[in-house]
């Protein structure tokens, strides 16, 4: 009897798992592969890690459904019925509290001034999306952008933006009361705040390098975007149900590709699959091998990036010019989430709604301002939030990207409470004036965490995402100096075929595909990218053997 045709899928995150269901649910198709998942960790889900803390459901990776409209995880969810909860879940009533926006030193900015500010950033980036036309967008504005914007950042584009907004505006008369602010430091601050924000949805540590034309080739699903209430591991859970016991195999981190790119057909072969031969071998970290018809790569853009570097073997041979110019070329970032539980009576969960802290929008002075606080540390001042999880939860959030998040990966729960608390004592003199922070509740004092021995952040989590070494990073983007045909290059299978027939008769065809968020051109950096791509890899496979995928 023929061997079935082996197909070996690399990571057991979304693309992964999505492929494996695909090719095992297909019709007819469930008994023609042998089907294996090697997961180099010890959990399946990669950048999805659904986990608790202190009491509430969060995400230490993947958070969102981006647009309910047309979303499959958004569908998949709804099927399982992992949108209902009991138990108190991040974000379950999405952005309902309008922000307060706290400017360093303590003074809480009317939406007089951060509303323009806001909405000529939002015109900017709709624009640079293809969402606006650039008449619409400087008519909104007040101002006129004007140059070309080919070959530039998106950093560049929106910093003209404001350039060209403050010169149309400069005449305004000076704020007063905002300390050593002046209208245009307090404006840009504001500005970017705003950049901070987008420099986490996109994963560029700096928004100079992510590049402007490809900005409007990103889509969005329409509708509102939600967090999943039984955890985003749960849609995980659910495409790994319908695999065989012993399918997923975890602790098998892979250390080599071994692959053919240069065989050709000597005899033609019944039905395109000869099982004398399995043309890929794996080596894994163990020392153990497994050979293989065909690979799913779904790893990371960060480990193929350190994979195909110089002096580095995670392919043997290793992958055509094509191939690593197109992973050397697109970003690849880092973002980190922040936990804290806030206790100002030094219990564990706060004592009544007074007590609640707000959800915060933080305007911070630049790190080389003379005019910041000095102890408010630099790894602070590129965070634009600081919120509760969800409205009077004592946990609350703040995002970092880039540098930013490196440093927070190496510092201990000490170092970030006290920094946390620093900034928070920045920013006090307008905190207590809300009703949300009682006026006798134990102050931030000198930037110390503690007053009268009663902790104000009691609890720290964080992820770690740039120095796990199964991720090195969180998600990809489009550098300045790639586009999204380097994105298209990225989902390309291995050995390459072209038209002429000598090309096409490759004995062993789709040795290597590849799958992942970062190989899709349109939705690249989100969960329901790397389930598309999953789909795309399996209906290849499926196609090759000609069964029915859709």
């Amino acid at each position: 009897m023929a061997k079935k045709p082996r197909i070996v899928i690399i990571g057991a995150g979304m693309a992964g798992l999505t492929a494996a269901n695909k090719l095992y649910t297909s019709t007819s198709s469930n008994d023609l592969f042998d089907l294996v998942v090697v997961e180099g960790g010890d959990r399946i889900g990669g950048r999805i890690n659904s986990s608790e803390f202190c009491g509430d459901r969060i995400e230490m990776g993947a958070t969102w459904i981006h647009g309910i409209g047309g979303s499959p995880v958004h569908q998949i969810a709804r099927e399982i019925h992992a949108l209902e909860s009991d138990q108190p879940w991040e974000c379950m009533d999405g952005f309902s509290d309008e922000p307060k926006t706290i400017a360093e030193g303590g003074f809480e900015l009317n939406a007089s001034i951060v509303d323009p500010i806001s909405t000529l950033f939002n015109n900017l980036m709709d624009f640079a999306q293809g969402k606006l036309a650039q008449d619409g967008a400087a008519a909104s504005k007040g101002c006129t952008i004007n140059g070309r914007f080919g070959n530039q950042s998106v950093g560049a584009f929106l910093r003209q933006g404001f350039d060209a907004f403050w010169d149309s505006c400069k005449d305004r008369a000076e704020l007063s009361g905002y300390g050593k602010w002046s209208r245009k430091l307090l404006e840009e601050a504001i500005f970017a705040m705003h950049e901070n924000t987008q420099r986490t949805y996109t994963s560029a540590g700096d928004l100079f390098n992510l590049d402007f034309e490809a900005e409007r080739e990103y889509r969005m699903f329409p509708g509102e975007e939600i967090t999943i209430s039984k955890g985003y591991l749960s849609v995980i859970e659910h495409l790994a149900s319908v695999l065989p016991p012993g399918a997923i195999q975890l602790g098998r981190k892979v250390a080599t590709i071994e692959w053919q790119p240069e065989s050709h057909k000597s005899k033609e072969i019944p039905n395109g699959y000869d099982s004398s031969c399995r043309p890929v071998k794996l080596h894994f970290c163990d020392g153990s091998v497994m050979l293989a018809d065909h690979v799913i790569v779904t790893v990371s853009l960060g480990v193929l990036k350190a994979g195909t570097g110089q002096d580095s073997g995670m392919f043997n041979p290793p992958l055509p010019s094509f191939k690593t110019e197109a992973i050397s070329s697109l970003g690849y970032g880092v973002v980190n989430k922040l936990f804290l539980q806030w206790s100002p009576n030094g219990n564990n969960r706060n004592a009544n709604d007074k007590d609640k802290f707000p959800s915060l929008q933080i305007v911070f002075h630049p790190p080389e301002s003379e005019l910041r606080h000095e102890k408010i540390p630099w790894w602070m001042r590129r965070t634009a939030s600081l919120s509760p999880i969800y409205k009077n939860s004592s946990v609350l959030l703040s995002w970092f990207a880039g540098k930013e998040a490196l440093e927070l990966e190496t510092l201990s729960d000490e170092e970030i409470i006290d920094g946390v608390s620093s900034t928070v004592s920045g920013l006090s003199s307008a905190l207590k004036a809300h009703k949300e922070v009682k006026h006798n509740s134990p102050e931030f004092c000198n930037g110390s965490a503690r007053e009268g021995g009663k902790v104000r952040f009691v609890k720290v989590l964080k992820s770690k995402w740039g120095s796990d070494p199964l991720f090195l990073g969180s998600y990809s983007y489009v550098a300045v100096g790639s586009s999204g045909a380097d994105l298209d290059t990225m989902a390309e299978p291995l050995p390459k075929t072209g038209s002429s027939e000598l090309d096409r008769a490759v004995d062993h065809p789709l040795q290597i595909l590849f799958a992942g968020e970062a190989t899709h051109r349109t939705h690249y950096s989100t969960t329901h990218g790397a389930y598309f791509s999953g789909l795309r890899e399996a209906n290849r496979l499926l196609q090759h053997y000609h069964c029915h995928g859709v």
